[in-house]
């Protein structure tokens, strides 16, 4: 896999030019409504091998300057002297003029380019962890509506490692140091914000589900439509009141021109935990394996070393991603500390029906996704005690 260092030497101008526009993806209209894999490849700027992207970095690789880190900072010193609760922020609250360009930059990629972006060189250093937890909310309303991402009614997610048992039925992969396989988030986008990276290890890897779909296709066709077919999930422990601990959806789904990818491994396992589910099939775990494979192998996934004040963003439709397992510096304030969010962003693309059960609103541009709160209206902006306390009892 390519390191990012290579490409980020000191010839790099603090602000990328813009580029040329890139094809959208293209796909024959009458796929779009039929439960049927594709007989051609996938045309698409967010189909990319790893060697290919390399090459591409003013497509999804930002350097902040000077004067962007001094737009943030104004932006929070005015929202810090509006007095008002974090919870009330609209983006108004947080003027950060130049940023905006910025989100729009990025939030165009996201779905129209490479389907994932890095900003990086934001001096997290010089704030708290709440000041940075703050900066952070104030960010994420110019990339579009961040939504709940447990039953807790948590916005900001801390990803760190509180030793979350493997067999917990709750299990979340993000609380924990391990090695975290090829997956995508509950959400149109996930954005993760780097406070302190990890004593080694922790590495980011990302990958195009539309190039794994595409090389599917060409090794398997067979494994491909079993893909676009329904597997059993888990809600893990998730569901609304009234609803079933597990559901159906696809792997891939086309609608209407427009790919979309959810995966989560441990999601689709655990759904094999309920009696009344159907019984994964051998030839479901074969497509599962092979994606997987192809997935890790360095011709596909891209890695990249986080460094403090990374803010990386990721389009779940088209892009996936992956951690290193990382070892910790034994002190808590030295210990590896990510913030995520799981944004709806309003230039999203329309969804398939098939995605009902968790993007209840398949619209372009909607605020859909995440798990709701069990509390309604209830929002945290860190993952609470009480929770990690939860996930680390729950077996």
């Amino acid at each position: 896999s390519w390191r990012l260092e290579s490409q980020l030497s000191g010839h790099m101008k603090p602000r990328e030019a813009a580029i040329l526009p890139v094809p959208r993806e293209t796909m024959k209209p009458e796929m779009s409504d039929k439960p049927q894999a594709p007989t051609q490849p996938i045309q698409s700027p967010a189909a990319w091998k790893s060697a290919d992207i390399a090459g591409r970095q003013s497509e999804w690789f930002l350097q902040l300057g000077a004067d962007d880190i001094a737009d943030v900072d104004q932006a929070y010193q005015a929202f810090k002297a509006r007095g008002i609760p974090l919870e009330k922020m609209t983006r108004a609250d947080f003027p950060a003029k130049r940023f905006q360009s910025i989100a729009d930059r990025a939030n165009d990629m996201l779905e129209n380019g490479p389907g994932f972006f890095l900003i990086r060189g934001f001096p997290v250093e010089r704030y708290t962890k709440a000041q940075a937890r703050e900066i952070y909310w104030g960010l994420g309303k110019y990339f579009g509506t961040g939504i709940s991402q447990s039953d807790e009614g948590d916005v900001i997610g801390d990803v760190r490692d509180i030793r979350v048992p493997p067999d917990s039925p709750r299990f979340r992969g993000y609380k924990t140091a391990g090695k975290l396989t090829f997956h995508t988030d509950t959400s149109d986008v996930t954005a993760l914000f780097v406070l302190r990276a990890a004593k080694a290890g922790g590495r980011s890897l990302v990958s195009s589900s539309i190039a794994t779909h595409n090389e599917i296709l060409r090794r398997r066709p067979d494994l491909l439509q079993v893909l676009y077919e329904p597997f059993v999930w888990s809600m893990q422990g998730q569901e609304r009141p009234g609803e079933s601990k597990w559901y159906f959806q696809p792997i891939f789904t086309m609608h209407k021109g427009k790919f979309s990818c959810r995966y989560v491994r441990g999601h689709i396992k655990n759904g094999q935990r309920f009696e009344d589910a159907p019984r994964i099939t051998p030839q479901q775990i074969e497509a599962l394996d092979l994606f997987d494979s192809i997935n890790e192998s360095p011709e596909f996934a891209f890695a990249t070393d986080f460094k403090p004040g990374d803010l990386q963003l990721i389009n779940n439709h088209v892009g996936m991603h992956a951690r290193t397992a990382f070892e910790d510096f034994p002190e808590d304030d030295r210990m590896r500390h990510l913030l995520r969010m799981w944004i709806s962003p309003p230039n999203s693309r329309e969804l398939s029906p098939l995605l009902s059960r968790i993007y209840q609103n398949q619209t372009a541009g909607a605020v859909r996704g995440g798990f709701p709160s069990k509390v309604p209206g209830k929002i945290v902006f860190e993952t609470t005690a009480g929770w990690e306390d939860e996930m680390t009892s729950t077996h």
